[in-house]
């Protein structure tokens, strides 16, 4: 199999949900808390912190 330039694969498409978890964690963090430190922790724990986020408010 060939693969096309452009083209995400499985590798690839877990690493851009991981990163894209992990920004949308330091950004939810930051606009509630105001704090860089919590934001940092927050990006670490990723998409835990996501759907923590969306039960709780």
């Amino acid at each position: 199999m060939e693969d096309k330039k452009g083209s995400l694969n499985a590798g690839s498409a877990a690493k851009a949900g991981i990163s894209f978890g992990s920004a949308l964690a330091m950004v939810i963090s930051y606009t509630t808390w105001h704090s860089v430190g919590w934001a940092i922790i927050h990006g670490l724990m990723s998409w835990v912190y996501v759907i923590y986020f969306i039960l709780r408010y």
